[in-house]
């Protein structure tokens, strides 16, 4: 790792305590990290909005891949670099398709403005989507009967209970019906046993966004490191040459990747500390 250019980590149960906040040994690496010129990149499934909820303005991240890499924003100087949208004609297509299906689903306008939201409450109640919408009330509302989206959208979320093999089966029903669009798997951050199914444009993961920012940097891949800890961060645990998993994963992941003490146990300074001085 001693010639690593770049760390990606992913915030919520990796760089951040399981109240939100970040350890003193985090805060102090990622400093360290900084100082030896190494670029330090929080990759989320968060909009910039819930990003900046729990990343003050002055801790010293110098870009965010956010809402799982639809977009990229240079943290510093604070401008938007990159956006990845799903079209107009595929996000109507998926709108009228799931309301038809009367599933519980809710859209995000496109990126960077994904913080504002639409609804559709289903047949079935479901109460982790209301759990939801209780923390985005202020920019939610009402999906418009036949509503169209002549900008497109950022992504749709449906939320299930946790159950392999229903997910396995939803995954396929939804990637059939447009080649435009990929389902993203997250554990629920809100409340245990709850799967979000999340549907972004086909070229949108955090490995898609932290290898769109390597090739805008000109940094290799095989200069890279990453740290996560859950189903939505495979893509880029997969990406970086040097991959590690929070000890608080689900046992799948931290079967595939060198696992590090949980994060309540400063997983990131774990995964980092051969790079610190």
């Amino acid at each position: 790792m001693k010639n690593i250019k770049l760390v990606a980590t992913d915030l919520d149960g990796t760089f951040l305590r399981n109240d939100r906040t970040i350890s003193q040994r985090n805060l102090e690496a990622l400093e360290q990290l900084g100082e030896l010129g190494i670029l330090r990149v929080a990759a989320t499934g968060r909009n910039l909005r819930k990003v900046s909820e729990v990343i003050a303005a002055d801790i010293p991240f110098d870009y965010i891949v956010y809402s799982s890499g639809a977009g990229i924003y240079n943290w510093k100087e604070k401008r938007h670099i990159f956006q990845q949208n799903i079209g107009s004609e595929a996000a109507t297509l998926l709108s009228d398709y799931f309301r038809k299906m009367n599933y519980n689903f809710s859209v995000f306008a496109p990126a960077p403005d994904n913080h504002r939201l639409w609804f559709h409450k289903g047949g079935e109640e479901c109460e982790e989507f209301n759990r939801f919408f209780s923390f985005h009330d202020t920019w939610s509302e009402m999906l418009p009967v036949n509503g169209s989206f002549n900008k497109g959208l950022c992504q749709f979320l449906l939320i299930i209970p946790e159950n392999e093999e229903n997910f396995s089966l939803l995954k396929k029903e939804i990637e059939v019906q447009s080649d435009q669009i990929r389902v993203i798997r997250s554990s629920s951050p809100v409340t245990r046993g709850y799967i979000w199914v999340e549907v972004f444009h086909h070229e949108v993961s955090k490995g898609q966004g932290v290898k769109h920012l390597c090739s805008l940097l000109s940094i290799p891949e095989e200069e890279t490191a990453g740290v996560g800890n859950d189903y939505n961060d495979l893509d880029l645990l997969n990406f970086t040459a040097y991959s590690f998993v929070a000890g608080n994963a689900p046992g799948p992941v931290k079967d595939w990747f060198q696992e590090v003490p949980s994060n309540e146990e400063d997983a990131f300074f774990h995964a980092v500390q051969p790079l610190l001085p």
